[in-house]
């Protein structure tokens, strides 16, 4: 990759989460028991939805792209960081850096549309049950889908030509454990306002456009569940959708912290990207399968299958 601004720079420093060896080896034990706890559980729920005919739905159809996607989200920091916190010296090339720029605002633009489908899916369930299976159709599925895909591509690819853009000059460490767009711009020696403006527009409009169908979808279906009479059908509603409630609250709270705040190095910038980009993948599965009786009983089949 050929590019004007990055001629005299060949490669970034991070400075990480602790230059302290001690501290370093405690968050390499815990940060590689997250990424193996991702991966497990996260192949686990893929493994079930694939195996177990009951689960072959809308939504669980949903929650196997959002599986997958989270494997992938976990792959682009985990393993750099795992290594970067075994090494004396954190360094990521020019090229490198850019890559993980794109595939971090590709797999979080993603997981948000897909999060706003998956609202879409439980308003369809709750308040129209009766025509819930004409409403999501394998076709309209598969559409949502694609669509969600394809927006946090160009997202992505939007992203990236803003890094692209960036002349960088003899500041070479990025105060962050990982290559964030907002991370780059204090080592950039030109003009960052109009790049700081069209990130700040660009994440609010892929931010709220998928937050906004959640909010709509959420009021009519709390609306729905206050209307029904028994409190077990009220309580059964609920928890059909309240894993995904809980999901949604972990991912856009520390989304919109971490791209809406400006970028300090702080402490607190550096617990809401771990929590958003390493801890959130590693909840979901266990989110959707403690909450949900379809999921324990279908992992209960699968393993009785296998064992």
């Amino acid at each position: 990759m050929a590019l004007r601004n990055h001629s005299t720079i060949t490669e970034f420093v991070l400075t990480g989460l602790s230059d302290d060896p001690r501290i370093e080896a405690l968050l390499f034990a815990l940060f590689l028991v997250i990424y193996l706890l991702t991966m497990m559980g996260n192949l686990t729920m893929l493994l079930v939805i694939r195996a177990d005919s009951h689960l072959h739905t809308p939504m669980y159809f949903f929650l196997s792209n959002l599986s997958f996607l989270d494997l992938c989200f976990s792959c682009v920091t985990l393993p750099k960081l795992l290594k970067d916190l075994l090494s004396e010296k954190k360094t990521i090339s020019v090229e490198g850096c850019l890559a993980q720029v794109f595939f971090v605002f590709f797999s979080s633009g993603t997981e948000a549309c897909l999060l706003s489908v998956m609202a879409y899916d439980r308003y369809a369930a709750i308040c129209h049950p009766l025509h819930y299976g004409q409403v999501m159709s394998n076709r309209l599925c598969v559409r949502l889908v694609l669509i969600s895909w394809g927006l946090a591509s160009l997202n992505a690819f939007v992203i990236e030509l803003l890094a692209i853009s960036l002349d960088f000059c003899d500041a070479q460490t990025i105060h962050h454990y990982t290559c964030e767009l907002p991370a780059l711009f204090p080592l950039s020696c030109s003009d960052i306002s109009i790049v700081t403006n069209i990130l700040l527009c660009s994440s609010l409009l892929h931010g709220l456009g998928t937050f906004i169908p959640i909010f709509f979808s959420y009021a009519r279906i709390i609306s729905t569940i206050l209307c029904i009479r028994s409190t077990t059908g009220r309580s059964k509603a609920f928890s059909t959708c309240s894993s995904h409630l809980i999901a949604v609250i972990l991912f856009f709270g520390s989304g919109f912290l971490c791209y809406l705040m400006p970028p300090s190095g702080s402490s607190l910038d550096l617990l809401l990207s771990v929590q958003y980009s390493g801890v959130t993948p590693m909840l979901n599965p266990l989110i959707y399968s403690l909450k949900n009786k379809e999921v324990k009983a279908a992992v209960k089949r699968t393993l009785g299958k296998y064992l």
